[in-house]
């Protein structure tokens, strides 16, 4: 199940990336080719696939992964507490 992606993690988000805008993104090209690399090919096939702007739509997806890692990571360690 997906986690929620709270107002807390998208504040979070939006500052790491609106420090740098290009730069995060082309930080998290490089992550997500470790990461998750099947995403990473998706993200990429479908920012070529569209007449919009590639780099946005990357940015958003990026953006949205970083989102639910952050909100999985919370639901995780949320979960461990009550676990233990």
């Amino acid at each position: 199940m997906i986690p929620v992606i709270t107002e807390d993690h998208s504040t979070l988000t939006f500052a790491e990336i609106f420090q740098d805008v290009n730069n995060w993104r082309k930080q998290m090209i490089h992550y997500m080719k470790e990461e998750n690399p099947e995403v990473n090919s998706a993200i990429i096939e479908a920012a070529q696939q569209t007449s919009l702007d590639p780099k946005a739509i990357a940015l958003g997806a990026y953006m949205v992964y970083s989102m639910l890692e952050k909100a999985t990571a919370e639901q995780d360690n949320l979960l461990n507490s009550l676990n233990s």
